[in-house]
């Protein structure tokens, strides 16, 4: 039976790489606490397994397409925010992300120099003790550069992958004790406590625990103003102003059988019966007790929608939701969410807004279209892919890669065809924020591209390696270890020490970037979880995409450095 299977995966190449994804996010589905290995590392295991049980054939050229694709996906995810996180509140995220990031590089370099690690064991070591998959990808375009026998080439991709699977585990595991449990002891700092006052600055309202699903976050209904109301008699704008802190309207305004929309000078009657909106707390706590409601089917029939708005408008973009909420088009306007980088914004008053952001704004049809006109443009579900700016950027990105060099204390270093179709990526990226029809590819694509392309070309490579792996590893096993959690640990102390005493940041915006810096999504959460609070994700998400491209880039350069 197991001779029959080893020869029909050996003929069938194409069926073993599915049973690997499958197996892989199996495998990265089981979590101990807030670790898990995810799908990509788990690929990487189910690949090595597989290659070691049966010799499959792996084809380059599938590889390189796949990584293509996942390069060129990450590159348009993080695209609208990757210029933002060099401005304003995004500046130090930034700079702790270029910190943290060299250190890793550096201390890759001494650490495989101290251990004689060949090129593919030294790119290993700094992809997966710096947790980054996509840095086995441009390792090995550089691998395949190299001027060496094909038996030479093929050795160093395998321990590329022998060596991620060795260091990957404390890679991904040391960055979560190191910002939920030692940083914060350096700090001297409850976690939840910090976390609560910068949700105060910023005007950050917890929701409620325990909220079922039908919970609203507002509200439209209708009252009767009594001769004792204190609103009789003042305008409604007047009206809307009497609770600041808050977000009240008054839409539509019945008085006798004659129903009008309400204009901001309306001087409000006795006996009006008004259709207002306003957060549900507000509704509830101090409207309900103090006024009659009342049913009114054709007062409250206001035609509301829901809309994903990007924002390109550079006028809005560096300004507070608390200023951007004083705008003329908001009347009657509420922000259900905003979403940058694929992360969920906290929403305050103190929120900075960037371009690139995404608004789900809720209001009366008529205002919620002219609002959008003011933010930017309504993104509306489609699943129309642009095949031509794919291509076209990819082909390019990658001629670009190939054509350009630079020279580094003397040693020359090529784009490579990864690091330019990720650059072509970002640039389409960050064009979409300027023109909203140029380049489409629905979210739903672009995870496929970049979940599916990662995992399946991890895999492929720990087929590629599976033969050897349990030899490399009883030769390095031991050193490869302990170096990679020097690789892992040390620059997440000096960023630490950088971000903390030289950039002065927030403790709470500091653990979120020293997460975003090495691209640990898990540990940003298993943060957010021990802070009881989302607010670490504004830390996250401007140095995530700028230690996304280093930290991929990184791989090629190691390479280059122990290929001298």
């Amino acid at each position: 039976m197991l001779a029959w299977l080893e020869q029909f995966l050996v003929r069938y190449p194409e069926l073993a790489l599915f049973l690997v994804i499958a197996a892989g996010y199996w495998i990265g589905s089981f979590r101990v606490g807030t670790f898990s290995l995810g799908p990509v590392t788990g690929a990487l295991f189910a690949g090595l397994a597989v290659g070691d049980f049966a010799h499959v054939p792996v084809s380059g050229m599938t590889k390189s397409f796949l990584f293509l694709m996942f390069l060129f996906g990450v590159g348009y995810l993080v695209g609208p925010q990757f210029a933002q996180a060099m401005k304003r509140d995004g500046l130090k995220p930034m700079l702790l992300a270029v910190v943290t990031c060299s250190t890793g590089l550096a201390t890759a370099i001494v650490v495989a120099k101290v251990l004689h690690l060949d090129p593919g064991l030294a790119a290993g070591l700094m992809s997966g003790a710096l947790s980054q998959s996509a840095a086995m990808g441009t390792a090995t375009d550089a691998v395949n550069g190299l001027a060496i026998s094909e038996a030479q080439r093929a050795l160093y991709v395998s321990h590329i992958a022998v060596a991620d699977a060795v260091c990957y585990i404390f890679g991904y595991a040391g960055v979560i004790l190191f910002v939920t449990q030692i940083a914060p002891a350096l700090l001297k700092i409850d976690l939840r406590a910090e976390a609560l006052k910068l949700e105060q600055a910023l005007g950050v309202t917890r929701t409620k625990p325990g909220l079922a699903s039908a919970w609203r976050k507002f509200e439209l209904r209708a009252y009767r103003l009594d001769e004792g109301s204190p609103l009789v008699g003042s305008t409604v704008a007047d009206a809307e102003g009497r609770i600041p802190e808050h977000r009240l309207f008054i839409h539509r305004i019945r008085r006798g059988d004659h129903i009008a929309e309400a204009a901001p000078g309306t001087i409000l009657a006795t006996g009006d019966l008004v259709a207002l909106s306003a957060p549900r707390q507000i509704i509830v706590g101090r409207i309900g007790p103090r006024a009659e409601e009342v049913e009114d089917r054709e007062l409250l029939d206001i035609p509301l929608i829901s809309a994903d708005v990007l924002l390109i408008n550079p006028k809005l973009a560096g300004m507070t939701l608390e200023a951007a909420s004083q705008e003329s088009w908001t009347r009657a306007l509420y922000l259900r969410s905003l979403t940058r980088g694929g992360q969920e914004i906290p929403v305050g008053a103190g929120v900075v807004l960037q371009r690139g952001d995404l608004l789900r704004i809720v209001g009366p049809e008529p205002v919620v279209q002219n609002a959008a006109k003011s933010i930017g443009v309504i993104v509306a579900p489609s699943t129309n892919i642009d095949f031509i700016v794919l291509g076209l950027a990819i082909f390019l990105g990658g001629l670009v890669g190939t054509l350009l060099s630079f020279t580094v204390g003397g040693i020359t270093i090529s784009l490579s065809t990864s690091v330019g179709t990720l650059l072509a990526g970002l640039l389409v990226g960050h064009l979409r924020t300027r023109y909203p029809l140029f380049g489409q590819i629905p979210d739903g694509a672009i995870s496929l591209m970049t979940s599916l392309g990662l995992a399946a070309f991890v895999g492929l490579t720990g087929i590629h390696a599976g033969p050897i792996f349990l030899t490399a590893l009883q030769q390095s096993g031991i050193g490869l270890l302990l170096g990679g959690m020097a690789v892992t640990l040390l620059p997440q102390l000096v960023g630490f020490c950088f971000g903390h005493f030289v950039l002065r940041m927030n403790p709470i915006l500091l653990l979120g970037g020293l997460t975003g810096s090495q691209t640990v999504t898990a540990a940003m959460a298993a943060l957010q979880e021990r802070a009881g609070s989302p607010v670490p994700v504004l830390g996250y998400t401007p140095a995530y995409p700028v230690a996304n491209i280093l930290l991929t880039t990184w791989g090629s350069v190691m390479v280059v450095v122990f290929a001298v």
